[in-house]
């Protein structure tokens, strides 16, 4: 019995390991190579477009608890009453298209891993803002700092994920005032990939540029984007005084800002796919014209998360047809103004990875990369609505990404790529098994899937029946035992860490 069962984990684990350190053509971001689907006219677009721009002027925008906010935008020609900001017909536009950058460079701690956002570039990175985590074995649990550590290497390991990401998952047994801390030291300790900032208050906003300023440098900072920041409207039509104080921090350092309106369409926008993109639009554009007011050239990224509801129970639900469209109407008309797209990741309300999370997270991946979104935010983990960040989930999505990475690069047309010397050499009825073409070739003509199992029935059985969710709990393990962490220079560490510990200790914990 011992024989033949480590014979069935042997098997299985050789073919897993020989996958996983199979060469990747690792590159720090995708360049799409396809034209992005497009679904509207230009008619269409311009019919949302000015629809948008009708609610901008007639309903406006509040700005609520932000008369900073308010004034900026009264001097720049805005209408303001009370709280309300309405903008006449073109001015966010305008504003937005006056200065903020088509596309921006985020430098990494290691060049190498630096990311371009907008154009033709893609950038994945992990789910954002879970409180709870789960794995096979230990179930669904409240996230801990530890989790959050693992995820950032787990993300830092992967060739298919070019961003550490935020809020990856809440490490709820920190301090909520203080964990901000310990969140952005992790991206900057045990990754070198970009990183998102917090956002949670305009203080911890502030933090994450005087710890950046630590690694990188003052003037390297005043001079590059080191930071993005996940800034989401409170739909519908409001802009609260946290998103904007955090926004208001970043874009005074010149750092970036993803300004997304969160909508559940049916709750929080009206049902239609034009009336969702509308809202969308006109919430985005107010945002971002205030960030181009507070310092004008700070990158801004157009953000749209959309999802449906269900009119039975009022949950979201996600890798539905509704959603998808939207994300095809928002990326065009991201395109259109000339600012970075983020939208997109492998959504689904299952609590776990089975087959219901497997297609929902296909069905919005697809128009994701289809569309053309350029910063794809909860490519991997993303579980229950986005409730809790999966271990298995984080694999299986990460494996997907390695296909997109495939799928991106089209079709080869090389001398190769035509196979036309293999057409003619090979004659009728010959299989290709061992011409020297396909021997040339062997290693790299297909995408390998880690997770994947590909034998037949009788040696699937042998070696132990598992389903994909099972497979892909020894990957994550063995990941985050041979990982190692990023050099980094021992001063600016020691420097990072003494910052930390007095800002710690300059105020008394708290739960907000």
């Amino acid at each position: 019995m011992s024989t033949h069962t480590g014979r069935r984990g042997g098997g299985r684990a050789a073919r897993q390991a020989a996958r996983l350190h199979a060469v990747v053509d690792k590159v720090p971001f995708i360049t799409r190579t396809m034209t992005p689907v497009e679904v509207l006219s230009e008619e269409g677009l311009e019919l949302i477009e000015s629809n948008a721009e009708t609610i901008l002027e007639q309903v406006g925008i509040d700005f609520r608890d932000a008369p900073d906010a308010r004034d900026l935008l009264r001097e720049a020609g805005a209408e303001v009453e009370d709280e309300r900001v309405r903008f006449p017909r073109g001015l966010a536009r305008q504003l937005v298209q006056a200065t903020a950058p088509k596309t921006f460079t985020q430098v990494a701690r290691n060049p190498a891993n630096s990311v371009e956002i907008g154009g033709m570039n893609t950038v994945f990175a992990p789910a954002y803002g879970s409180p709870f985590v789960r794995d096979l074995e230990g179930g669904r649990r409240y996230g801990t700092i530890e989790d959050f550590r693992n995820f950032v290497k787990l993300a830092y390991a992967s060739p298919y994920l070019h961003h550490s990401g935020g809020t990856v998952c809440e490490p709820v047994d920190l301090p909520v005032n203080k964990r901000h801390l310990d969140m952005v030291y992790a991206h900057l300790r045990y990754s070198d990939k970009p990183f998102m900032g917090s956002v949670t208050h305009p203080e911890r906003a502030r933090d994450t540029v005087e710890l950046a300023r630590i690694v990188f440098g003052a003037d390297f900072l005043e001079e590059n984007t080191v930071i993005l920041s996940l800034c989401n409207a409170n739909s519908p039509l409001v802009w609260d005084a946290t998103m904007l104080g955090a926004a208001k921090a970043y874009a005074e350092a010149k750092q970036a800002v993803l300004l997304t309106p969160f909508i559940l369409a049916g709750a929080m926008s009206p049902v239609t796919i034009a009336g969702a993109a509308t809202q969308t639009l006109a919430e985005a554009l107010a945002g971002m014209a205030y960030v181009q007011l507070v310092r004008p050239g700070t990158p801004v990224v157009l953000g749209s998360f959309a999802s449906s509801l269900s009119m039975q129970s009022g949950a979201p639900t996600f890798g539905t047809p509704e959603p998808a469209l939207v994300l095809y109407v928002m990326a065009a008309l991201a395109r259109r103004l000339g600012v970075p797209f983020r939208s997109g990741g492998a959504f689904t309300a299952s609590k776990i990875p089975d087959a219901q999370a497997a297609y929902e997270s296909t069905n919005t991946m697809q128009p994701t990369f289809l569309g053309g979104v350029n910063f794809v935010l909860h490519a991997a983990g993303w579980l229950e609505g986005g409730l809790t960040m999966g271990y298995e989930k984080f694999v299986l999505d990460a494996d997907q990404c390695g296909m997109w990475h495939e799928f991106a690069k089209g079709v080869d047309l090389s001398e190769n790529g035509q196979a036309l010397d293999a057409l003619l050499t090979n004659g009728p009825g010959q299989h290709y098994l061992g011409h020297a073409h396909t021997l040339a070739n062997f290693e790299t003509a297909f995408y390998r899937s880690p997770v994947s199992d590909n034998s037949s029935f009788e040696q699937w059985e042998e070696e132990g029946a598992t389903e994909a969710a099972q497979r892909a709990t020894p990957i994550w393990k063995r990941m985050l035992e041979e990982y190692e962490p990023p050099p980094i220079d021992g001063a600016v560490d020691e420097e990072l860490r003494e910052w930390i510990d007095r800002k710690k200790a300059s105020f008394p914990d708290s739960d907000y």
